[in-house]
């Protein structure tokens, strides 16, 4: 089983500016098929965007998405782990926080990021989670 962030963490991250819309964002989102972006202002990690964000706090307030922008949307300041942290810290960070989803940062600088279907995979390999986390869209919805 893996011990350590940097062995289960899906790499590499897609980032946004603060003043970039929500449309952008979405956008960037759906043609990266992702459920998260990573809000950064220059190479520094400020905010963490999901789809969830935008739903309820743009979206269902009835805010213009094209005038909506990610730094007024987002979860600000987000949890980060390092990838030498271990996967029990992780989960005891993602349960105490109930947090879904964690930037992983080295030397100040987002280099991934650590979801429950990464640690469902590596804990539990054939857990529904799992499977569903490793499943490609069929693209039909």
């Amino acid at each position: 089983m893996a011990e350590f962030v940097k062995d289960v963490m899906t790499p590499g991250v897609v980032a946004v500016r603060p003043d970039a819309s929500v449309v952008e964002a979405a956008r960037l989102m759906r043609g990266q098929d992702i459920g998260d972006v990573v809000v950064a202002d220059g190479q520094r990690v400020v905010g963490v965007l999901t789809d969830r964000d935008i739903t309820v706090r743009a979206v269902a307030e009835g805010r213009d998405p094209y005038g909506v922008s990610v730094g007024s949307v987002c979860t600000p300041d987000p949890l980060t782990l390092a990838p030498d942290d271990t996967v029990a810290s992780a989960v005891a960070l993602m349960r105490e926080h109930a947090v879904r989803r964690i930037p992983v940062v080295e030397g100040g600088l987002p280099v991934g990021m650590v979801t429950l279907g990464d640690l469902a995979e590596a804990r539990e390999p054939g857990s529904a989670l799992a499977d569903i986390s490793r499943a490609e869209p069929d693209g039909t919805r």
